[in-house]
């Protein structure tokens, strides 16, 4: 398929999604509300460091369930195309999973550009995730999560980083880090190829995108790894440029590495945020599919 990717107007259409959804801040305001209400009323671990940088904190979501044993761990990464949103607007995913017997980490990270004295770039970003992940398998069985049974999910901006972090070398990022550390991954509205948005001019400026980095930070670009399993998932009424990038995965990897990559019907790019959080959803079940496995 040939993208008219010098067409600004269309790129604009296909990936700009507060546009797409009107009243997309009656959701993030919502969001908001109820993660703070979350942090208030559940038992947490907020602030955590997991490195000195810019954003890297993390807040940890114990399980409800305090016997059995070392639970799964779901980690969650906050969409926002790298450059807004926190991950105190995301506190709301934990209580259905804790409940249901899973530690949750919430991650935060760096937002492009930065400043002129710290830049932020999304190779910048892909780091601060890998420390993120490091400091999970060496501290999460302190708060009762097993470092062996770890699945990464994120949302748009945060589905590239989830996939990408099925793609990490870990004996070379840390010292003692195994193999297969992120174990499985759910991608919600991910982009999977960063060229559209290379080419995009309200992110042009922002993230500073190169040939160079659209190779080694999309996805779809990259071989499939040795072990791991992605699941993929976007709103049925999302763009067509977003329908696409979903099934990206699939066709890359092969149906092997990633056997579900499914459109969910009545869903747009932030209603899907919200069907995460609902049990009984196909996007809840399909996390805890991941979680389980």
């Amino acid at each position: 398929m040939t993208l008219p990717l010098h067409d600004p107007a269309w790129l604009e259409r296909m990936y700009n999604n507060r546009a797409l959804v009107p009243d997309h801040m009656d959701y993030l305001q919502r969001w908001a509300r109820d993660s703070a209400q979350v942090r208030a009323n559940v038992p947490c671990v907020l602030d955590v460091a997991y490195g000195s940088g810019a954003g890297e904190t993390l807040d940890v979501f114990p399980s409800a369930r305090t016997t059995g044993g070392p639970v799964p761990v779901l980690v969650f990464i906050h969409g926002g195309y790298w450059r807004s949103l926190d991950k105190s607007d995301h506190s709301f995913i934990a209580p259905p999973f804790t409940q249901a017997g899973f530690c949750v980490v919430v991650l935060n990270y760096a937002l492009c550009p930065g400043t002129p004295e710290a830049p932020v770039t999304i190779p910048h970003i892909v780091r601060q995730m890998e420390k993120a992940l490091g400091w999970v398998w060496h501290h999460v069985a302190a708060h009762g999560g097993d470092p062996k049974r770890i699945t990464v999910a994120g949302h748009s901006a945060g589905g590239q980083l989830a996939a990408l972090l099925l793609t990490s070398v870990w004996p070379l990022i840390g010292d003692g880090l195994p193999d297969g550390l992120v174990r499985n991954a759910l991608s919600i509205s991910g982009v999977h190829d960063l060229e559209p948005i290379m080419h995009t001019p309200m992110y042009q400026t922002v993230l500073n995108l190169t040939e160079q980095q659209v190779l080694q930070y999309s996805p779809a670009r990259l071989l499939e790894p040795a072990i791991g399993t992605l699941y993929c998932a976007v709103g049925a009424d999302e763009s067509p440029e977003f329908l696409r990038q979903n099934q990206l995965m699939q066709n890359a990897w092969g149906s092997h590495f990633v056997p579900r990559s499914v459109a969910l019907p009545g869903l747009h790019h932030f209603s899907i945020v919200d069907a995460l959080d609902q049990p009984g959803h196909d996007l809840h079940h399909m996390a805890q599919n991941l979680l389980r496995a």
